[in-house]
């Protein structure tokens, strides 16, 4: 397995390609990583049972740089990074899809533009959307106000202290909350997240790949109504909900199963 780049519009993505066969690529949430977010979900096994793992850093997290202007990093501008790189890996027919959190966000943005380009999408942990979000994007901007009026040190204090509460499917394990935006445009991340919605559900409703939903019940930042809502509008979904990290520990053999 070996690490390559896909130089993008205000990026310079760093992404891994793993195993043999159809692809399946995975996109992660904010603030995290391809690394941090395998507390949540981990999916490499599909490397050594047919399918090949692309996994990748979102511009402005881990080793993936981007640039100083929050509109490179709202929900359409990374759709067109993970088209961009399915091309780049040279898939030959329509791709499956992971994501979390803010990389489901990429997926279902990209799948309404381009549904032909994927088979089948694994969405877990689906965000605050529609409703719920210009709650959940003032919390992204005040993230941001304190990365730019203390530095990127209060950020990680005040995550490590807030009365946020971790989401559900770390506290449970014991997991801590791994930060991997990149401290350079963390701020610009987080405004352009702010800027960042679900398509509008009539686009959703069209789509017609069958579709797997992970969510988990009593996390305010990826609240259920979202996952239940998406099941409504999707006409081959399948919706699992966890309710404690015994149910989430099952995910990669449901993942798996789902993708066979």
């Amino acid at each position: 397995m070996t690490d390559h780049t896909l130089t993008r519009p205000g990026a310079t993505l760093a992404y891994e390609a793993d195993g043999a066969g159809p692809v399946v690529v995975q996109a992660h949430g904010l603030t995290a990583g391809r690394d941090a977010d395998l507390a949540i979900l981990d999916v490499r096994g599909l490397a050594s049972c047919g399918h090949r793992l692309v996994r990748y850093d979102a511009a402005g997290h881990g080793a993936s740089a981007g640039s100083d202007d929050p509109e490179r990093y709202r929900w359409p501008v990374l759709a067109d990074d993970l088209l961009a790189l399915i091309d780049a890996v040279g898939a030959d027919g329509p791709v499956d899809a992971v994501g979390v959190s803010m990389g489901t966000g990429t997926i279902l943005t990209a799948a309404v533009r381009h549904p032909e380009r994927f088979r089948r999408l694994v969405l877990a942990l689906p965000p605050t959307a529609w409703d719920t979000r210009p709650a959940q994007a003032a919390v992204y901007r005040q993230m941001a106000d304190l990365i730019d009026e203390k530095g990127w040190d209060a950020l990680t204090e005040w995550m490590t202290s807030s009365p946020i509460p971790l989401p559900p499917v770390l506290a449970e394990r014991g997991a801590p909350l791994q930060t991997q935006l990149r401290p350079e445009t963390a701020a610009t991340v987080l405004r352009g997240a702010a800027l960042s919605d679900l398509p509008d559900p009539s686009a959703i409703a069209a789509l017609r790949m069958p579709v797997l939903l992970l969510p988990w019940a009593g996390d305010p930042g990826h609240p259920l109504s979202t996952a239940e809502r998406l099941h409504e509008l999707l006409p081959d979904s399948r919706l699992v909900v966890a309710e404690h990290a015994v149910d989430a520990d099952a995910w990669p053999e449901v993942v798996a199963a789902f993708l066979e």
